[in-house]
């Protein structure tokens, strides 16, 4: 069954820098051997994600980058900004504002503290629900 986890920011170095949680599940997914997608909103976000991922933890070195590139297959974490078209892999770090397409079996919603933020998670998980997932919350 495909899963769907939604992470709720609230502690403070997250509300502060959500992009950390990004980085922290990135870490996580890596450490465990899964391929990641991570979906960003923009352009911009993608960057700053790609340089979030070298900075954030100087014990981790996490291979990553933007997507795009011929060596896509061979990297661990790809970064994909709107409008990239990458093949799918298991897992999914969604930051976008709907539920992604594709076929994989987890995908990972970073919410962040903002009103509009939660507002259109709610919508994600209605979405979700009615796509038959697996769904849990997380408070962070």
């Amino acid at each position: 069954m495909t899963r769907a986890d939604f992470y709720l920011i609230d502690k403070p170095r997250f509300r502060e820098q959500p992009l950390l949680l990004v980085c922290e599940l990135a870490k996580k997914a890596f450490a465990s051997g899964q391929p990641t997608l991570i979906l960003a909103r923009d352009f911009a976000q993608a960057e700053a994600l790609d340089e979030l991922l070298w900075a954030f933890d100087d014990d981790a070195m996490i291979p990553h980058q933007l997507a795009g590139d011929d060596d896509d297959d061979e990297t661990a974490v790809l970064i994909v900004p709107p409008g990239v078209d990458t093949p799918d892999r298991p897992l999914l770090i969604n930051l976008r504002e709907h539920c992604p397409a594709g076929r994989y079996q987890r995908v990972l919603e970073v919410v962040a503290a903002e009103p509009a933020e939660r507002e259109g998670s709610r919508t994600r998980w209605r979405e979700y629900q009615r796509l038959g997932f697996e769904l849990h919350k997380y408070d962070m």
